[in-house]
């Protein structure tokens, strides 16, 4: 969704456990309460509209990309700060390791994830996947220079068996920023037992994505744009879902992850030229096998 210039922010919160105050008295839930669920399968219903979606997903990222090439996201730099044990490799002595950390990041965009980490990190190899083709020629195109270190290639994760590509057991950092949500309720387990089976016994899940409560949640809710509970439809035909901490904790635990670290973060931005409050929520989350 993109967002008229900002003229003011301040963070709310760091850390919460749940958002129990959605839908009662002030802030984003006052005048509108829609119905947020935090159920862990109740979402997990097909209906005609969510499968109508669902077939069309590539095509309607794929333009996405196609329209917006690089210019739409930012890089996401915060990474390396938040997660940096994850990536940086080490040796017996403290030193660095001669062995490069192998990473995958699914849903890779164009690169706004990936390209932070390799100029980060010199010892880190990875493997990007995206089912747009334009996304994954963009990432060919731009990393040129480092293409000894990078593997960019089309995958549908939701179908796909990734193992075909990447040596089974052999990744020792995913990343999943902002990809999940796009996915349909109905194929979120499909894709983490994909990501499993390259993921080796002691790799990690490194997790952001939309939360519950979230202000464009709000927006869409209040436009119709419902396809099932919690899930809902742009107007360009992508999708995107909101997770609670429970939801998202579960659904993981179930395809035999353990969960390492969750929470939920909250920003509260404000638009003074257009006079509007937009309460911000994020989750995070950390994994293991």
């Amino acid at each position: 969704m993109q967002l008229a210039p900002l003229l003011g922010h301040r963070p709310l919160c760091c850390r919460m456990r749940s958002l129990r105050r959605l839908g009662s008295g002030g802030g984003i839930g006052e005048n509108v309460r829609p119905h947020f669920s935090r159920s862990a399968s109740s979402h997990l219903n097909p209906n005609a509209k969510d499968q109508k979606y669902e077939r069309n997903a590539t095509k309607y990222w794929d333009d996405f990309y196609k329209r917006h090439q690089g210019k739409f996201f930012k890089d996401r730099h915060y990474l390396e700060k938040d997660w940096r044990r994850y990536f940086a490799s080490s040796g017996e002595s403290g030193q660095a390791s001669m062995d490069p950390k192998v990473v995958l990041e699914v849903g890779c965009g164009v690169g706004n994830t990936l390209f932070p980490l390799l100029a980060a990190f010199p010892n880190v190899f990875i493997h990007a996947c995206d089912f747009s083709p334009h996304a994954v020629a963009f990432v060919k195109e731009n990393g040129a220079s480092v293409s000894d270190r990078l593997n960019a290639f089309i995958c549908d994760v939701t179908k796909d068996d990734l193992s075909k590509i990447i040596m089974p057991s052999s990744v020792d950092v995913v990343t999943m920023i902002f990809m999940l949500s796009a996915v349909s309720p109905m194929n979120m387990p499909a894709v983490l037992q994909n990501v499993r089976t390259i993921l080796k016994p002691s790799g990690y899940v490194l997790f952001r994505d939309y939360a519950l409560g979230d202000f464009a949640q709000i927006k869409l809710a209040n436009k119709g744009q419902t396809i099932s509970e919690n899930f809902y439809v742009r107007g360009d035909g992508t999708c995107s879902f909101y997770f609670s901490e429970d939801t998202l904790s579960n659904l993981f635990e179930r395809t035999g992850f353990n969960t390492l670290d969750i929470s939920v973060y909250c920003r509260q931005i404000v638009n003074r030229s257009r006079d509007i409050v937009m309460d911000r929520r994020w989750i995070r989350a950390t994994f293991c096998t």
